[in-house]
Parts: C-alpha cells; structure tokens; sequence
C-alpha cells in the first residue's frame, strides 16, 4: 500500500476536492472523520454528475432512475457528495483479498485501514500488479520452503521447483500422488505466481 494518501474531511467544498485530485493525481479520495476514521469515499464518478447535468434538465422519467446522480448533481462538500459507507480493507489483509474486494465492487482503490477504522493508506491496482515483479527464485525459495517440504517431508528432495516469468513447474518422482493437487493450489497462493504446472513422469499436469 502507499502510506502517503489524501484525504478530506466531510465538509470539503467540491472545488476544493476537485483541485486535491488533480494536484495528486488520484481518482478517488478517502472522506474522514474526526481523527482519521474513514466514513466514505469520493470519486471521479461522484463528481461528475454536476457537469453532465449542468446546462440540461433530464427527463422526468431519467430524474427518478437516477436519485442518486441528482442528489450528487447539486451536492457542495464531500460529505454530501461521499459513497458511504467506504468500501476498505484492512492493513493485515492479503493482496488476493484486497484484489477480490476491487473486483467485486467495481473500483480502482482501496482505503487501507486500522482495526480502529483509522485511516493508514491507500492501495491501488498498480500497488497489487507489483507483486508479479518478484523475482523468479524468490518465488521458489518460498515454494521450496513454505509448499514442497511442508507437504512432502522426506520425499521434498525428490521435487524440483523451477520458476520462470511467474510459472511455476514442479518435476519429481513420488510415491503419493495424491497431495499434488494440493500443492499445485498452494503454490499458486505464492504471491508473485502466474501458472503452476507439475511435471510427472514426464508428463506435464496443469492445475486449473
């Protein structure tokens, strides 16, 4: 996440916000409340709404479908303008939650936050796309040390983990090959892994 995030409090102008965004750069901004407390979020979507409706009135029909853009049409500071209550998550959360949790509610970024509720960054999808940065043998040093002997013991050094752009391949004779689902699935919860593959008997398996 990135520690240095902007923030407003709930009765930021819309202006001002505007001018906040745009000086750093951000589609959103986090809204908070007494000494940090993150109670909502503004973004590009809720501020648009003021210049689509500037110079036309919508039909009556469009004004009831769209309360909420109308609302937000003539809303002034960022209490007003906020989507409450603030999708977030928390600073312990995995990039895997926090990436289900862009996913599911359509957005960029998250307030990171505290089990206070306090405000401690931001994390955006760039921040979780640098994960697939890691280098290769990083990755399976984790994979040797936190996968293959965890679940293999004394036949790990039968496994040979090999690691290239993110793919994970696993090669190795084993007397039980019932636990080679499990570690394919493992494998793959490695931060940093685009593909697991396992090759036995030289024939190559691909967990999907």
């Amino acid at each position: 996440m990135t520690q240095t995030v902007v923030s407003v409090g709930q009765d930021a102008p819309f202006k001002d916000i505007v001018a906040l965004m745009n000086q750093w750069q951000v589609s959103a901004v986090p809204v908070t409340a007494g000494e940090g407390r993150v109670v909502g979020v503004v973004s590009e979507a809720d501020l648009l709404p003021k210049e689509e409706f500037r110079d036309s009135e919508p039909s009556r029909p469009e004004q009831l479908r769209r309360l909420g853009d109308m609302a937000k049409a003539g809303a002034l500071t960022a209490g007003e303008l906020m989507t409450a209550p603030a999708v977030t998550v928390r600073a312990d959360a995995t990039l895997a939650q926090a990436a289900r949790e862009m996913a599911q509610h359509h957005v960029k970024r998250l307030p990171v936050v505290d089990e206070w509720g306090m405000l401690a960054g931001i994390v955006s999808r760039a921040d979780l796309l640098k994960v697939f940065l890691r280098p290769d043998e990083e990755i399976a040093e984790e994979i040797r040390r936190e996968v293959v002997a965890y679940l293999f013991g004394g036949d790990a050094t039968g496994v040979v983990v090999h690691v290239a752009d993110g793919v994970v391949t696993l090669t190795g004779q084993l007397a039980d090959t019932t636990l080679v689902p499990v570690a394919a699935r493992l494998a793959r919860a490695v931060e940093g892994v685009v593909d697991v593959q396992w090759d036995v008997s030289g024939q190559t398996l691909v967990d999907r």
